[in-house]
């Protein structure tokens, strides 16, 4: 049995976050505080007497330290969600010493003998399929840390590690700080030729919130997208398009360049330390891809596919371009604006056309209902726990018995203190202790189109799409069903956690879908076959453009973790080369995409950039199940959830996907559904 005592819970409804309740100068002394206790759950394995087995050691060191990761989980969402200058100085003090108690974890030489018996004992112990998962994933969480090194490499992997948490947060600062010093202020109507009225109304409302006169746009998604989409003004449209481009490129206070060269060199000299050759080699062993050349092959097998339609678009693109306005050469910061003007051609089909019928809490419904048909869950708005902010929506997730199944926080608007893009987190894992099977909290955030004063919140498809995307990760983590926390959710393989979010994309596309939810916002009539109709034909228009910029992304991340980048001297030189194979249009000397790529620099994607097509292949493949046999088929979908979204990372991903599937996933479904196929 593990004590009650070890998971000792807020006191709150549903053991939820107590947001109002934390003063910022309560962090660090807590932080601290929870390290201690930490130290002292792995001192109490550490010294039991007992010999070594499963429960006393792996299940136990599974279950130290919960209330750290709780506090952690608040801190660092916040810190990406609703942070300022003091939460981010606090997170520039305490990451050092995570990394150090990290450290002091997997360096601890004892506790290590322990876990190591077990390992070698695996064959005579009785055990489970998830538990053989998690004494193989705590073996190689000390093994692929340093456990087995001699002491001064301990100590250097130890210096390495504290470095790389402060460089990250560091880089990840600076591209929020850029991105919030940006403002293009117009004054002259005229330069608002071309734009939706709901964001010229939004540009207005935001500069009257600054005290300012005229129309204000950011670098913020929901004012940056419609104006490089819409503007007429091609000047500004640059304008806006290098600024976006070239956060943290400026030889300034807030300038990434060395922060990207320290970051890959220390990363590469971390995984020699460790006996890899590379970070993409140390990385890509615990995902579905296996090694740096199978990412590389997969790539240029689905490049190889998908350039020739690219440069056939590309051209087709800027024949359109200089037919329209004698464009004589297609810069980056036309190509959204051309490539809407083409679309709208070629299907009558534009996001102003669409809008209406996609109002943000009709969409929300939208995403539950499809939820209930598929996954027999129900979604209820409670206001009777704590949020960090007033724009967050926050739900009680049940199942049909109206047993609950998670708590659920959706955050839509950005605001100064939040980053930029879209994500899920959560809050607290799932697990099973003592009988009782404790329920997650998962969030989604986003950043889309606010109200205003004449309008509610109207989005655009591609933020439907993202909507259903992130909602398709918080399905991943609520339905998870795991007895281990870190086996929990989206706990797996990095190149498999995309399949659950991809996936939930592609009832943005069909008619038996789209009917419950894309209703007029003001007539209540729900979107026409014919709208339907044009979102399905132009969903392949220009994918041989869209593959080519994602695998150009992932090809990007590949050049800077899958070679010794010890003799790398000049970020944007090293970039241009990595992106030669992929660029269309002409090169901007001002722009730099590595200094902002916060995906992987920040995030958690380096070496796995390339599992946003690697997934794509999974949920193509998966969809099609559903297709045959009806999107809203019920023993389609219970398979999906028993054996993909409930099983979080208990067994080999491809184990799970062959349960659910039946077969290994075809690369052919992806390429059909792209239009790639001749």
């Amino acid at each position: 049995m593990i004590k009650k005592s070890l998971i000792t819970p807020f006191n709150t409804k549903y053991n939820t976050a107590p947001f109002s309740k934390i003063k910022n100068e309560d962090y660090l002394p807590t932080f601290k505080e929870a390290i201690k206790e930490a130290k002292d759950e792995i001192a109490a394995i550490v010294d039991n007497e007992e010999a070594p087995s499963f429960k006393n050691t792996i299940e136990a060191l599974d279950f130290s330290g919960e209330q750290l990761d709780r506090i952690s989980s608040i801190f660092f969402n916040l810190n990406s969600a609703e942070t300022n200058e003091t939460i981010q100085k606090i997170a520039q003090e305490v990451s050092p010493l995570l990394s150090e108690f990290s450290n002091d974890i997997t360096l601890n030489s004892d506790l290590f003998k322990r876990v190591k018996a077990v390992y070698n004992a695996k064959d005579e112990l009785d055990l489970t399929t998830e538990q053989q998962t998690l004494l193989d994933k705590k073996y190689k969480s000390f093994s692929r840390n340093g456990a087995n090194l001699p002491e001064d490499k301990k100590e250097k992997l130890r210096e390495v590690d504290k470095k790389l948490s402060q460089l990250k947060l560091k880089f990840g600062e600076n591209v929020l700080a850029e991105n919030n010093k940006f403002e293009m202020l117009i004054t002259n109507e005229d330069d608002l030729a071309g734009l939706p009225e709901g964001t010229i109304e939004a540009a207005k409302q935001l500069a009257e919130s600054k005290d300012k006169t005229g129309w204000l746009f950011t670098l913020d998604y929901p004012s940056y997208i419609p104006f490089v989409t819409y503007a007429d003004n091609r000047e500004l449209r640059k304008k806006i398009t290098l600024a976006a481009g070239s956060k943290g490129f400026h030889n300034n206070a807030l300038d990434n360049q060395e922060n990207v060269l320290h970051i890959v060199k220390l990363r590469h000299e971390r995984a020699n330390l460790l006996g890899y050759k590379t970070h993409a080699h140390f990385v890509l062993e615990e995902r579905m891809a296996e090694t740096p050349e199978t990412v590389l092959n997969f790539s240029h097998e689905l490049l190889d596919k998908a350039k020739p339609a690219a440069e056939d678009e590309f051209k087709n693109l800027e024949k359109f371009a200089k037919e329209l306005d004698n464009i004589d050469r297609l810069e980056k910061w036309d190509g959204s604006y051309y490539s809407e003007k083409l679309k709208q051609k070629l299907f009558s089909l534009d996001d102003e056309l669409l809008k209406p019928y996609f109002k943000l809490e009709n969409v929300i419904d939208g995403a539950f209902t499809i939820a209930n048909k598929l996954f027999d869950l129900n979604f209820e708005e409670i206001n009777d726990i704590d949020k960090y902010h007033e724009d967050v929506l926050t739900y009680k997730v049940t199942d049909n018995n109206g047993d609950l199944v998670s708590i659920f926080y959706a955050d839509f608007f950005p605001r100064a203190g939040k980053r930029n893009g879209a994500w899920m987190t959560s809050y607290k894992p799932q697990y099973i202790i003592n009988n009782e099977n404790s329920r997650p909290h998962v969030s989604i955030v986003c950043n889309f189109t606010k109200p205003t004063k004449s309008k509610p919140s109207l989005l655009t498809f591609n933020e439907v799409t993202t909507l259903f995307h992130e909602f398709g990760h918080a399905l991943h983590g609520m339905l998870a069903n795991t007895t281990y926390p870190s086996l929990s959710g989206t706990s797996v393989y990095w190149d498999f956690v995309e399949l659950p979010s991809q996936i939930m994309e592609n009832w943005c596309f069909e008619k038996e879908a789209l009917e419950l939810f894309a209703k007029h916002y003001e007539t209540g009539e729900i979107i026409p076959m014919e709208l339907i109709e044009k979102i399905k034909k132009s969903s392949t228009f220009h994918e041989g453009m869209q593959t080519l910029r994602q695998l150009s992304f992932g090809l990007l991340d590949m050049s800077w973790h899958s070679e010794d980048p010890s003799k790398i001297t000049n970020v944007k030189t090293f970039e241009s080369e990595a992106f030669k194979n992929t660029s269309l249009y002409p090169e901007t000397k001002e722009t730099c995409m590595s200094t902002a790529f916060s995906h992987i620099f920040q995030g958690g994607y380096s070496s796995g950039y390339y599992s946003y097509k690697w997934a794509e292949v999974l949920d193509a493949d998966a969809f099609e199940y559903f297709k045959v046999s009806g999107i809203f088929n019920k023993e389609v979908a219970t398979k999906f959830k028993d054996n993909v979204l409930s099983q979080g990372g208990t067994e080999n991903p491809m184990t799970l996907y062959k349960r659910f599937r039946g077969q290994e996933p075809k690369p052919e479904a992806l390429l059909r559904r792209a239009g790639l196929l001749k």
